[in-house]
């Protein structure tokens, strides 16, 4: 009678844990903690929901989940080991927190919400012998996925395993774990260097914002320098408030140089402290410490500035010798709410672009002749626009012309100002006057990392996909911690190719990195029908409905702003192959 209500099924079971977890706890339990929460909750979490996964249950530092299909689970461990080695690159060694995972197909008994059986033990054991960073899986799970998934697997050969009475084959997915991490960058041909963001050491967390606007202001402004290359800010700040040697710095972001320093801010005088570091040899270049008067700062920055391009034996043209100039203001108060609107602007929230719309007003109270606050607010409605956070979006887009038209009128030497006019240029899909917009940008900045990659999406709707492919690659070199949406705008370059298996991995990345986007999605089960993968194209289009049930691919195709009907016909004709809708 037991056996008669015992209910069994066939699961794929993902097992996962923290490597190291004891030792973690006891050197910082409360930040453990902390950090394991956020990765569960704003990773792992979103991409087993995504992936049809079910937790059955938790186990302090680890995780079983039942997933109906191995091919899922196994998209789903390479989602979350690939987001945490792109959270992982930001942390210190020894803070770093690295799941294992272990993944087996079999047979499991249900009880109520639990499972149990050979089928769960095996991904248990498998979990136990894999790397820190790695995922394992049967002999079962490799049969069933093996060359569906555009992965690589590695046979490690039978394994005897706690408490199963036959050796396990077990396989390693993707490269070994060293290899997970990307490689480094190698070194231009020309002098290049990494602004890291200055130390605030003026005892009140309040004024970061201060410290991080010199520092970036100092990369806005050594861009310029054509003979230069350098790091945008993006990649340079994930080093804030991390210790790392100069060494290691330079061999992430591939540059020679590193500047570092600290700034205090004390009622009306401020101190600057730089130096600029070799990281091949470690050895300073050059160091200064400025006691200025708050007055001051701007011809400060001039003099950091000099100071750096002399140090690097590099010359000026005539033109440069004009840009390289300070904020654009001499009024302090207007300077100060521009660099807190920066910041906030930054965050990328609906409540950080409205607060930053308020000080870019403020600071033009001050001073309205001052460029920099015209182009935020015409960023700012770049972001209303591209979020979906207005009523009216032609109305934010009109916003948004005229704030970059009035920025251009006080400074047509401000690269992004032609970068937020060319932006608003192609969702009117006025290409040509976009490209002429975004062009200009790069030459007066051709460090513009930014610059580069809104140009690879202009050349990308323009219907010129190998042109866009090098813009944005260009960016990110630039910028090697690269914003996760740039892998989207590369996957369009390279469907337009017809490279389909290379567009279909930059948007896994991409997915891996923001599970909720329903662009890449749509754009995945596409490539899949192009290819013939049916039931991948399915799978993907499920994903995608299940994180956006209205979806509408005809809403798509009126706002997406291509040039050539053929390229958006492309993504339709894709997905019809699984007999998915299209516009009506």
């Amino acid at each position: 009678m037991e056996d008669a209500r015992t209910e069994r099924k066939l699961a794929a079971i993902l097992a996962a844990d923290v490597a190291g977890y004891s030792r973690l706890m006891s050197h910082d339990e409360e930040g453990t903690l902390r950090l394991l929460k956020g990765h569960l909750g704003e990773l792992i979490e979103p991409h087993i929901a995504a992936h049809r996964g079910r937790i059955v249950k938790r186990t302090g530092d680890g995780l079983l989940v039942d997933f109906a299909s191995a091919v899922e689970a196994v998209r789903c461990a390479v989602a979350i080991q690939t987001g945490m080695a792109d959270r992982n690159r930001a942390a210190a060694n020894d803070n770093r927190i690295e799941f294992r995972i272990g993944i087996n197909l079999g047979d499991v008994i249900i009880e109520g919400d639990d499972i149990y059986g050979d089928g769960v033990n095996i991904a248990a054991r498998l979990e136990a012998l894999a790397e820190p960073g790695a995922i394992f899986i049967s002999r079962a799970v490799r049969d069933s996925v093996r060359d569906r998934l555009g992965i690589t697997l590695e046979d490690l050969g039978e394994k005897a395993v706690k408490n199963i009475p036959r050796p396990v084959r077990v396989f390693r997915v993707g490269p070994p774990r060293a290899d997970l991490r990307p490689s480094a960058p190698p070194v231009p041909d020309k002098p290049s260097i990494a602004v890291l963001p200055f130390a605030n050491l003026s005892g009140n967390a309040e004024q970061e914002y201060f410290s991080d606007g010199i520092s970036e202001d100092l990369i806005t402004d050594l861009s310029k320098v054509s003979a230069l290359f350098v790091i945008a800010r993006n990649s340079s700040f994930t080093y804030k408030g991390r210790t790392a040697k100069v060494q290691e710095i330079g061999r992430e972001l591939g540059v020679r140089y590193v500047l570092e320093g600290s700034i205090r801010k004390a009622g009306n005088r401020v101190r600057i402290t730089a130096q600029l570091v070799d990281t091949a040899s470690g050895g300073h270049l050059w160091a200064d410490r400025f006691d200025r008067e708050l007055t001051d700062i701007f011809a400060t920055q001039d003099e950091v500035v000099r100071k750096i391009v002399e140090a690097l034996a590099v010359k000026l043209s005539g033109s440069e010798e004009q840009d390289v100039r300070g904020a654009g203001t001499r009024n302090i108060a207007a300077y100060e709410n521009w660099l807190q609107a920066r910041q906030f602007l930054g965050q990328g929230t609906r409540e950080g672009t409205a607060r930053a719309r308020d000080l870019h007003r403020r600071a033009l109270e001050f001073d309205p002749n001052f460029c920099a606050p015209h182009v935020g607010l015409a960023f700012a409605a770049v972001a209303d626009y591209a979020n979906a956070w207005v009523a009216d979006p032609a109305q934010t887009l009109d916003e948004d012309e005229r704030w970059a038209r009035r920025a251009l009128e006080l400074d047509d030497r401000r690269a992004d100002g032609h970068v937020a006019l060319g932006h608003v240029r192609i969702w009117q899909r006025r290409h040509d006057d976009a490209l002429a917009q975004l062009d200009r940008a790069v030459q007066l900045d051709p460090n513009y990392a930014q610059g580069h990659a809104l140009r690879g999406m202009g050349l990308m709707y323009a219907g010129r996909h190998r042109e866009a492919v090098e813009a944005l690659r260009l960016g990110m070199r630039l910028d090697p911690h690269y914003p996760n949406i740039v892998l989207h705008l590369l996957a369009q370059a390279y469907f337009g190719l017809g490279e389909d298996e290379t567009a279909a991995r930059h948007l896994l990345e991409r997915i891996a990195r923001n599970p909720n986007t329903n662009a890449s999605r749509m754009m995945l089960a596409a490539c899949y029908g192009q290819l013939g993968r049916i039931e991948d194209t399915q799978a993907a289009w499920s994903g995608l409905l299940e994180i956006d049930p209205s979806f509408s691919v005809e809403q798509r195709a009126k706002a997406l702003p291509y040039r050539n009907h053929a390229d958006f016909q492309r993504i339709v004709d894709g997905l019809a192959r699984a007999r998915l809708p299209g516009p009506r």
